[in-house]
């Protein structure tokens, strides 16, 4: 399915304008809310970047489609934008499918700054084409694992689906709690319901549950069973992923979705550029922004001070990842090569633990920053 260009920029076949794929789910079983928030980030740093002049009075042009949360669909998605001529690539959420746009891109020789997804290995071997705005999630997952133990929560269950990310979340959790002489008990989402969730947790004696599962479902389901469990009162759910950063998450749920701490990367306080993109945003979604948002702007105010400084050579754009300095919305953005990540990665980007708060579902409370 084709996605038409966001309102910043029809596509055009005169070629005076200077093009940015953008791949983002839009549609089940991607996680439509965050497709939403992240392209209306997108959105406003284009119209603003046109609204200054352009890329050397040309036009930014934004050309848009939805991945829908599907790998095979992200490589398609790929090889169109490629055809049509983009200078670089942003966008994605589902970390999943990030890494096969990367991978694609890698091998097409496509500049990518991913904006959102937090997996690792982000591509199988090194490359200088990918470079990535979210903490990688060894970095984000164990600021999680740090506040469970500041908490108290030695003995953790996860209830976790079976996927590449989830499967790298535990590992990351184990890995850091267990030398802290704390204990994950894996709960697979494969065999168990909602319900048997809850009867593995009365016999396990876990004080906290992790959700590594799709929203809405099974996570919903799951919070409201343990919720209304008469044994479980005292168990805190967590849901490290950053389920509850939507407003989806508050419909469905109501009170039963407060007080469960997830991650999420903004600063404490929001510098006065972070402040103006935040009023700008809450007017274009009609809602306050998520995270996600302030990444889509983050990743085009990144472009395009690269497009302006090195031009539209895709290789000249890929090799200027080590020389970016940009002030985006949450802080100045460089990238760097930490161990283990085999892309270009934004080593500081804020991490916090937050929650809703139970008294004002809609107020969120930090709980922990890293």
């Amino acid at each position: 399915m084709r996605t038409p260009s966001s309102p910043a920029g029809a596509e055009r076949s005169g070629g005076s304008s200077v093009r940015i794929g953008a791949l983002v789910p839009l549609t089940r079983p991607g996680w439509g809310e965050a497709g939403r928030h992240l392209l209306a980030g997108l959105e406003l740093a284009v119209r603003e970047v046109n609204d200054a002049g352009g890329i050397g009075g040309r036009p930014l042009e934004l050309v848009v489609r939805d991945t829908a949360a599907d790998p095979q669909r992200a490589v398609a998605a790929v090889d169109e934008l490629a055809g049509l001529g983009v200078a670089a690539l942003a966008g994605e959420y589902h970390s999943v499918v990030a890494r096969a746009a990367a991978g694609r891109a890698d091998a097409l020789g496509l500049p990518f700054l991913c904006s959102s997804a937090v997996l690792d290995p982000l591509t199988e071997q090194p490359t200088e084409w990918v470079a990535r705005l979210a903490p990688a999630q060894s970095r984000g997952w164990q600021i999680y694992a740090d506040f469970l133990l500041r908490e108290g929560h030695s003995r953790v269950a996860v209830a976790a689906q079976s996927s590449v990310y989830w499967a790298s979340g535990v590992r990351i959790l184990r890995d850091h709690l267990v030398p802290r002489g704390g204990t994950v008990i894996e709960l697979d989402m494969g065999v168990l319901t909602p319900a048997t969730v809850c009867d593995e947790l009365v016999g396990d004696g876990a004080t906290a549950l992790l959700l590594l599962v799709g929203h809405p479902e099974p996570a919903v389901s799951i919070v409201e069973s343990v919720r209304r469990h008469p044994r479980l009162a005292g168990i805190m759910i967590g849901a490290p992923a950053g389920q509850p950063e939507f407003a989806e998450w508050v419909r469905s749920l109501g009170d039963d979705g407060a007080a469960i701490p997830f991650l999420r990367y903004l600063p404490e306080h929001l510098s006065p550029l972070g402040a103006r993109v935040e009023a700008a945003l809450r007017e274009r979604l009609a809602e306050a922004p998520s995270f996600v948002a302030f990444e889509g702007y983050d990743s085009i105010a990144v472009l395009a001070e690269v497009l302006r400084s090195h031009g539209t050579d895709r290789a000249r754009i890929a090799a200027s990842w080590a020389r970016v300095a940009v002030e985006g919305t949450r802080g100045q953005i460089r990238f760097s090569r930490p161990a283990g990540i085999s892309v270009w990665q934004w080593a500081w980007a804020p991490v916090q633990v937050v929650d809703r708060d139970p008294a004002e579902p809609d107020r969120f409370r930090i709980l922990h920053a890293g």
